[in-house]
Order: C-alpha cells, then structure tokens, then sequence
C-alpha cells in the first residue's frame, strides 16, 4: 500500500492469507486500507473483511488531520507504518 501510494501506481493483490487458518483480510488489514485510501485519495475495490482479492488505485496525496479507529496496539502500528512516510512527504502537515 505504501509504495503504491508513493508511486501513484495501482496494484491488484489476490490470494490474501491464503493458507491461513483466517484467510483474507482481517480487521487490522481492512483499517490499513481504508487509512491508505483516503491519505491517497485511492479507488479501492475489495476492501471487506475477509476479502482475498484487493484493487487498489491511489491518486494524489492529501494532507489533513486524519483519526482511524484501529482497536489494537498491533493494528495502529500497522496503519501507522502505512501512512506515515506517504503524509510525511505531503505537501502540508498532518494530524493522526
């Protein structure tokens, strides 16, 4: 999500966590998303817990203050990693 966000370049993901005992994406995944679609302002299809399949298509990056309900200390490192290098390089300051 990152490097797309930094790249402006789409990507499609399938096969999420195939293998795993949960596949799909689980809540702290589906949050990373959603924070990463609206920094990028990114069309994003797929997005729903238990999703396999991901596109994700990111446009420019915003600026602002953002707050993303993440409901676990794993999950707010794993939006913070996703969003923070994308906001830092941003044209103005951002809040989380």
């Amino acid at each position: 999500l990152t490097l797309s966000m930094l790249t402006a370049t789409p990507f499609r993901l399938t096969n999420i966590r195939a293998g795993r005992k949960k596949p799909g994406l689980l809540q702290q995944h589906l949050t990373a998303v959603q924070a990463a679609a609206r920094v990028a302002q990114a069309l994003v299809f797929g997005a729903e817990l238990g999703a396999r399949e991901l596109t994700f298509t990111p446009h420019a990056i915003v600026a602002g203050h953002f707050e993303f309900s993440v409901g676990t200390a794993g999950s707010a490192t794993l939006v913070l990693q996703t969003v923070l290098l994308p906001l830092v390089l941003a044209a103005s300051p951002s809040a989380c």
